[in-house]
């Protein structure tokens, strides 16, 4: 008479073979269930919107003002190179618009509060960066507010920079 064990070994069932296959599925759904959680915890929530961060200014601090207005420039860069890659130029000239506006804005708020300065003057100068690699992509007829918007930012790094050291302080 043939074993368990024999059985097992010759292609037969073990009355324990259906609740091993269950423990298994069992773990394997459980690990799957947990790794599914733990993904999709470690995505970031979505991130408010450039209207939602333009109706966050008006009540927020000084100094919150200047990270606000800068975060506002930076996306709205973002965009200004999807509607130029897109060849919606139109758009992106308004973008293009914010990008200005808000950096300045985030510039007079940090020499305000003389708080952010730094930060500030860091990402006027990648939006710098970026702006000077879109113009090298654009025709000569687009470049123009393109560099338009470079002399603005320019002159905020600028004024950024006479702020954090002054002439003569020592």
């Amino acid at each position: 008479m043939l074993g368990v064990n024999n059985l097992a070994m010759y292609g037969g069932t073990t009355p324990r073979e259906p609740v091993l296959r269950r423990k298994v599925l069992l773990w394997f759904c459980a690990l799957t269930f947990l790794l599914s959680a733990s993904a999709l915890h470690g995505i970031p929530r979505d991130e408010p919107t450039v209207d939602e961060l333009k109706a966050r200014i008006t009540s927020a601090s000084v100094p919150d003002k200047a990270k606000l207005c800068v975060q506002v420039a930076e996306r709205q860069l973002t965009e200004t190179d999807k509607f130029y890659a897109s060849e919606d130029f139109e758009k992106g000239r308004t973008a293009l618009g914010d990008v200005v506006t808000y950096s300045e804005m985030a510039r007079d708020y940090s020499i305000q509060s003389h708080k952010h300065e730094k930060q500030i003057e860091i990402a006027v100068r990648a939006m710098t960066r970026k702006l000077t690699d879109m113009v090298h992509s654009l025709s000569r007829t687009e470049q123009g507010p393109v560099n338009d918007a470079l002399e603005h930012l320019e002159r905020v790094r600028t004024d950024l920079l006479t702020a954090m050291f002054p002439k003569g302080a020592k």
